[in-house]
């Protein structure tokens, strides 16, 4: 049995970690979240101990190792901008760290951690779950063995926020790296490890709800679009009530892969655990490319946008 210890308990991704500690049988000692509405860890870990200030999180922790209870790993759930600090609290702890996406805001910060990882022998891995879904994994070992063929590709991604979203963190392009890391990165990996290395990047529109751009790898000529805006959801599919709306299409044909997401998380830190997990190498072109498109100057309509940007 493994020792975890959670930094940020109270977000929307935390129960998938504590869930995923809870299912590979391992133990969460410690959770930390400066918004004390956690009750979700009775459902998994009743008894650990919980802070909503991390000076005294710290120093529990602290007093744990002095102990000689051994911390394993830190899985870090906090808001995007801290992630690298949080993972350096798990080096100096003596721990490997599990971290949401994106790993990092920005490709230098990527670097630092890995001069920390050589100098302190712990890692740091990402969860890039679309990795393990089976029909994706499929799909990534169909492409490869056509080495010759370039495929067409339209994402779309819509998943509606309310005013909230603008206020918190989220809305902050310095803290969250704006939509496309916040709501793409995932994607933008996924297709990374599928269809090969980044050719040519060009984002067609950037705005605080909204985006869309293409991408030229390897395999494929790739145009996307990301939105949080419920008025970018297809008319019959909003008048439905539906609020969320994604879209893979390779070469005109929907590439279906909604079903199976419920255990990608246990499935990470199973592999984790089993030393299979990813490790700070592998978050390097996704990272480039969100921090690409978050600088990047719109070229407007010029270009191969995406059917559903400028509706």
């Amino acid at each position: 049995m493994k020792n975890f210890v959670l930094i940020g308990a109270g977000g929307y991704i935390a129960p998938r970690h504590m869930k995923a500690i809870k299912e590979t049988g391992n133990n969460l000692l410690a959770a930390v979240d400066k918004h004390d509405s956690v009750g979700i860890l009775d459902s998994y870990f009743p008894d650990t101990e919980f802070f909503t200030e991390f000076e005294r999180f710290d120093r529990h922790v602290e007093k744990l190792r002095r102990q000689g209870t051994k911390i394993d790993y830190v899985s870090v759930c906090s808001p995007n901008y801290l992630h690298d600090a949080h993972i350096r609290f798990g080096f100096r702890t003596g721990a490997d760290v599990i971290c949401e996406k994106p790993l990092v805001l920005n490709p230098w910060n990527i670097e630092a951690l890995h001069e920390i990882e050589k100098e302190t022998g712990r890692k740091v891995f990402n969860i890039l779950q679309l990795r393990l879904h089976p029909k994706i994994i499929e799909l990534r070992q169909k492409v490869q063995s056509q080495s010759n063929r370039i495929y067409n590709i339209d994402l779309t991604y819509i998943t509606s926020r309310g005013h909230w979203y603008f206020t918190s963190w989220k809305g902050d392009v310095s803290k969250s790296g704006g939509i496309a890391t916040n709501i793409g990165v995932h994607f933008f990996d996924m297709l990374i490890w599928i269809f090969g290395g980044v050719k040519r990047n060009i984002v067609h529109l950037l705005e605080p709800d909204k985006a869309s751009g293409y991408i030229d790898l390897e395999k494929a000529r790739v145009r996307w679009f990301l939105s949080i805006d419920v008025n970018s959801i297809p008319a019959p599919i909003r008048e439905a009530g539906k609020k969320t709306y994604r879209s893979l299409q390779i070469e005109g044909d929907e590439f279906e892969f909604s079903e199976g997401f419920t255990d990608l998380h246990t499935r990470s830190y199973e592999e984790i655990l089993n030393n299979n997990g990813f490790p700070i190498k592998e978050v390097v072109p996704c990272i480039e490319v969100v921090h690409e498109i978050r600088n990047a100057k719109p070229i407007g309509k010029m270009g191969d946008f995406h059917p559903l940007a400028f509706k």
